[in-house]
């Protein structure tokens, strides 16, 4: 459970500080690099939301493995982006490489977690002779 609580909080710290809070000029930068037509605070500040709902969903769903799965699959494309559309970040001191796999990795520890603990709750046959 430590692991979920971990990612619930660098996702819910990471909407809300560089996001919301104190808008990153990296964050701003990096959405701009898209080159889409629209505001990139307001999707800096959106993104911020989503990231804090998927720290709630981490959560509330915590007997659940699909946030876990959201999520990984969310890191995955998230650095995946970065890759393409501001490589320059790859190589800066604390870079979403380290980040994305550190919490790639706390996604597969909170999975082995959960599969364990449905094994000890499941049942066991009994035989009636």
């Amino acid at each position: 459970m430590l692991a979920r609580w971990v990612l619930a909080f660098i996702f819910f710290y990471h909407g809300l500080v560089p996001k919301i809070l104190f808008t990153s000029e990296t964050e701003i930068r990096m959405i701009e690099a898209h080159g889409l037509p629209v505001d990139p605070l307001w999707v800096a500040r959106a993104g911020g939301v989503i990231e804090i709902l998927l720290a709630i969903v981490l959560l509330v769903f915590s007997h659940h493995r699909w946030p876990l799965y959201l999520v990984g699959g969310m890191l995955i494309l998230l650095l995946l982006d970065v890759a393409f559309f501001s490589t320059e970040l790859l190589f800066e001191a604390f870079n979403p490489v380290t980040l994305n796999i550190s919490a790639l990795a706390l996604v597969a520890v909170a999975l082995k977690e959960s599969r364990e603990g449905q094994a000890v709750m499941k049942p066991q046959p009994t035989m009636h002779g």
